[in-house]
């Protein structure tokens, strides 16, 4: 496909519909990949027939529409292609007439504990079933499962489903108009990919649950339609890793970090061990359809509530947390002491680290406990990427997001991989960008330089510090 020219005194520019949990985005980025636009909405939810909270389909689908007619009537740029990066396990259903039926359910709803078992009774005897499709049964956070459920307990609305699209198929579908599965979203923790075999697992097709899914894109695949080029949308985990293996060719591994801290190895492609497993461990398939090694930690999470307890018991405002800076001689006090939780530590898969566990009366200062969090979130960290890092010929650790700006988890980091290069990678708006890049040739004529893209900044081990992981 020939890339579209720009128009007379216009910017051409690809917008990124960026669809979060919490906030929902739309970016315009030139052909240099620098954002030139954005902004920001956050969608109130609504709730399913349960009450329980869930995403609005009918808001979102509305604040698409309307952000990309926006953008179409700024002056001063020309919309030459349009993709979508979106939260994963999630499916919008759409009947016979392409209309949105029933609610966008959470992927965070608890999952009857009776059909899981009846599930797996049936198609987990033998416990390969997460071995085959890389992913733990998470309940609602496997999408195939959320469609499980609505066959078994509501069976009339099963028969009304023409397609079942994972959300950023859905965000893009209603501009093509053509309902598509890809790829990262098909393989990111929803138990219907057999990794092994490269197509849908056995229980899929003997339920007939693959009928629902229409015909399965490349992730690169896009659809011209009024004179713009429109991606299938993408999986926002793997979105966030292509701007990566765009610019580099080097062996790394990327921590992304956020509420979830997610540590990704694109050159892992074992196959997951019950151990590992066990351990939250998975994988995910990258825009190119291979396996990338993932572990998780929900450690973005617990700074942030750690952070409120730490607050009210110093009488500080949150936001203080921000203008700490990393401490050599406190964090090496601190190590020495070894302080002890009050309480029994906590195991790698569980919420919390070993903070939660804690009595702060013994920290003297804000400083001193802030510290402390970062040791014992660090102490996780270090077990859980070290999970994919095995047997690999990754160096070099690429950290973006949140953590990546804060110097007390940077430095803790560095001292917990003292054999690899750590770097606090800046690729502003990750998922987006690698949304744009995944269809760079088309729309784009430029050739792509790698120095655009993202930028490193190297963490040098801090002297006699180490971190070693939780046991």
């Amino acid at each position: 496909m020939t890339p579209a020219r720009s128009s007379p005194g216009k910017t051409p520019v690809i917008a990124v519909l960026d669809v979060g949990k919490t906030n929902k985005k739309i970016f315009l980025l030139d052909d240099r990949y620098r954002i030139l636009y954005e902004r920001t909405t956050p969608l109130p939810e609504t709730t399913d027939e349960d009450g329980f909270p869930c995403e609005d389909i009918h808001a979102l689908t509305t604040w698409a529409k309307e952000e990309i007619r926006l953008a179409q009537r700024l002056d001063q740029v020309a919309i030459k292609a349009i993709n979508v990066s979106a939260y994963g396990a999630s499916l919008v259903h759409l009947d016979e007439q392409g209309k949105p039926i029933g609610p966008l359910y959470n992927y965070l709803k608890p999952y009857s504990e009776k059909l899981l078992h009846s599930f797996l009774t049936t198609y987990d005897v033998d416990h390969a079933l997460s071995l085959q499709t890389a992913s733990p049964v998470l309940g609602s956070l496997n999408s195939g499962l959320q469609l499980y459920r609505i066959k078994n307990e509501q069976p009339l609305f099963f028969k009304e489903i023409r397609y079942s699209l994972h959300l950023p198929q859905y965000v893009s579908y209603l501009f093509t108009g053509k309902p598509l599965t890809e790829l990262t979203s098909i393989g990111c923790h929803t138990l219907l990919w057999d990794y092994g075999k490269k197509q849908y697992h056995r229980w899929v097709v003997e339920e007939n649950m693959d009928s629902k899914f229409p015909e399965l894109a490349a992730s690169h695949h896009t659809t011209t339609k009024n004179g713009e080029t429109i991606g299938v949308g993408v999986h926002d985990s793997s979105a966030a890793l292509i701007p990566y293996l765009k610019a580099t060719s080097s062996p790394f591994a990327l921590l992304s970090t956020g509420t979830w801290c997610i540590s990704l190895n694109p050159f892992n492609q074992s196959a997951l061990t019950k151990d590992e497993l066990e351990l939250d461990c998975l994988q995910y398939l990258s825009y190119e359809g291979k396996p990338v090694k993932a572990s998780r930690l929900f450690a973005g999470y617990e700074h942030d509530q750690m952070v409120r307890k730490m607050a009210s018991h110093f009488n500080v405002r949150p936001d203080v947390f921000t203008s700490i800076e990393f401490n050599v001689d406190l964090t090496a006090t601190l190590l020495k002491k070894g302080i002890a939780p009050s309480r029994r530590p906590n195991k790698l898969g569980a919420p919390h680290s070993d903070f939660d566990q804690r009595d702060l009366s013994p920290f003297k200062t804000l400083e001193e406990a802030y510290h402390q969090l970062i040791i014992d979130i660090v102490r996780r960290q270090v077990k859980s990427t070290g999970l994919v890092l095995n047997n690999t010929p990754v160096k070099r650790i690429f950290v973006d997001g949140g953590f990546s700006d804060n110097s007390v988890y940077m430095n803790l980091l560095a001292a917990g991989f003292p054999q690899f290069d750590v770097y606090a990678a800046s690729v502003p708006q990750a998922s987006a960008v690698g949304a744009a890049l995944i269809i760079h040739h088309s729309w784009n004529s430029r050739p792509l330089l790698p120095d655009e893209v993202i930028e490193l900044r190297r963490c040098k081990r801090p002297d006699g510090i180490e971190v070693h992981p939780i046991i």
